[in-house]
């Protein structure tokens, strides 16, 4: 029975429950990924658990593909989160119009413009990612945790010990690409 403050469920997985992200994997497999494939195999994309990417060739073929997918997941009982559910402009050197959405976060990082320099030195701007400001700062406020400055009895060795496989796991993720902050 539920209290005054919770409505009563007949349906779906609780809040919190072990099995839900499995159900949702589950059910966004088989009401998108398998879809796309059958009728959208020319659009790449990525998924990872409920967020996804998909790579459109032109603004044109992103809006049909928004307004198909709100269809199909209209019909199987769900619907695209309106805030999450954006177009984005690649924008670049190569692509220079104006645009509402030209970043999203995804995974841990932020697909955006960004100047670059080429293997002369050269700067440009492309479109490419970097870590989240909110990860990034998450990652400070961890090392500032270890209060380093009070370690100073520790040797290089021991620091490697207490610290090297949380400092390699940040490396090996966020450098994927080239090495951001």
């Amino acid at each position: 029975m539920a209290d005054g403050n919770q409505q009563q469920r007949d349906r779906g997985t609780p809040q919190g429950a072990v099995v839900r992200p499995l159900f949702a994997n589950l059910f966004l497999h088989y009401t998108f990924d398998r879809w796309m494939i059958m009728h959208c195999p020319h659009i790449p994309f990525e998924m990872y658990a409920d967020d996804g990417v998909a790579h459109c060739r032109s603004g044109k073929q992103a809006e049909m593909l928004r307004d198909v997918l709100d269809r199909r997941f209209a019909d199987c009982g769900l619907g695209l989160h309106p805030l999450k559910t954006r177009i984005i402009y690649c924008k670049d050197d190569d692509r220079r119009a104006e645009h509402v959405s030209t970043d999203f976060d995804f995974l841990g990082y932020t697909f955006r413009p960004r100047r670059s320099k080429n293997r002369y030195d050269k700067a440009f701007i492309n479109f490419s990612p970097g870590g989240i400001n909110k990860v990034v700062k998450a990652i400070q406020q961890e090392v500032r945790g270890w209060k380093l400055h009070l370690l100073s009895d520790k040797t290089l060795e021991g620091l490697g010990r207490m610290f090297n496989a949380i400092i390699r796991g940040w490396i090996v993720y966020f450098a994927a690409f080239y090495k951001s902050g």
